[in-house]
């Protein structure tokens, strides 16, 4: 397998996509290019890119980039994607493709959809925690509701301070 020069130092010698075969201390400094992590291999925190650098002409870009959704998929994930664009959203296209059944293209699916932290408008809500979660904690009881409207009531009368508003609000 032939791999491309990325070293900048010699850059020059070659064209862009013809391999690096003619400087023989090219050969030494070529490497493969790897999928670029996400995930930090020793705390698993998310990854910044910081350097951009272009392997023709050897200039770099520096700065915080963010990345895209796509990238940050799994390589299980980025082949189902692709089978199901290819198959342009047949599930039983996919399925006969893949050879597996509607439940597990549904899961890869629902999976998918998830990795990308979008939302399907059918999903069950008992099913979400998160969801339950952002619920109960909106939930407002008549009681509730009442203290609030009195404290901002308060505060739009000069009664008490913004500062306290928040701080009573926060409490309920």
């Amino acid at each position: 397998m032939n791999f491309m020069c990325y070293t900048a130092r010699n850059a020059g010698h070659r064209t862009p996509g013809n391999p690096c075969r003619s400087v023989p201390a090219c050969r030494k400094e070529t490497y493969r290019m790897y999928r670029m992590p996400h995930k930090c291999p020793i705390c698993e925190g998310k990854l910044t890119v910081t350097q951009l650098s272009c392997p023709t002409c050897g200039s770099r870009l520096e700065g915080e980039f963010s990345g895209c959704r796509f990238c940050e998929l799994s390589q299980e994930e980025s082949r189902f994607l692709l089978t199901f664009i290819k198959n342009r959203g047949s599930i039983k296209d996919v399925e006969r493709e893949m050879g597996v059944s509607y439940p597990t293209v549904r899961a890869a699916l629902d999976g998918l959809i998830a990795s990308l932290g979008l939302s399907t408008p059918d999903a069950p809500e008992q099913d979400n925690p998160a969801a339950q979660t952002a619920q109960a904690a909106n939930a407002e009881t008549p009681d509730k509701a009442q203290a609030r409207r009195d404290i901002l009531n308060l505060l739009a009368q000069h009664r008490i301070t913004a500062a306290e508003a928040a701080s009573r609000l926060r409490g309920l």
